[in-house]
């Protein structure tokens, strides 16, 4: 992995977010991947655990709710990458209402390790609420 691909994977990262859509989700992820939602969290354990707690399904304690379309954004960009293992640093952003006021803003940090197809298959977050959102 190069900064270019694990870019590309980041930016696949925010769309599938955006959208959703359980094909671009599964796309990302090796079917082995372990997904800690914060660096002190079990991980999530595969792709197909990983998936229904992204799309909010499931009973796991880690499981997601759906953001409202049109109410986040986020950007992230690669700061090291040594092989296999990117790490990022980048900005999560919530509307109050699609179109509304900044309601919050994260500065994320990501631990990104890939598999040889360029899937992920170790990852870790660290976020932090930005004072004064």
């Amino acid at each position: 992995m190069d900064r270019a691909d694990v870019q590309a994977w980041l930016d696949r990262y925010v769309d599938a977010w955006k959208s959703y859509d359980r094909g671009s989700i599964e796309a990302l992820f090796a079917e082995d991947v372990e997904y800690r939602y914060h660096p002190y969290d079990d991980p999530v354990r595969g792709r197909d655990a990983l998936v229904a707690a992204w799309l909010g399904e499931g009973s796991q304690d880690v499981a997601s709710t759906r953001d409202e379309p049109g109410t986040f954004d986020a950007s992230y960009a690669p700061v090291a990458v040594d092989g296999d293992v990117a790490v990022a640093t980048g900005t999560s952003t919530y509307l109050k209402h699609p179109g509304g006021p900044v309601d919050s803003v994260y500065d994320n940090c990501f631990v990104i390790r890939f598999d040889s197809d360029g899937r992920c298959r170790g990852f870790t977050e660290w976020f932090a609420k930005r004072p004064g959102h």
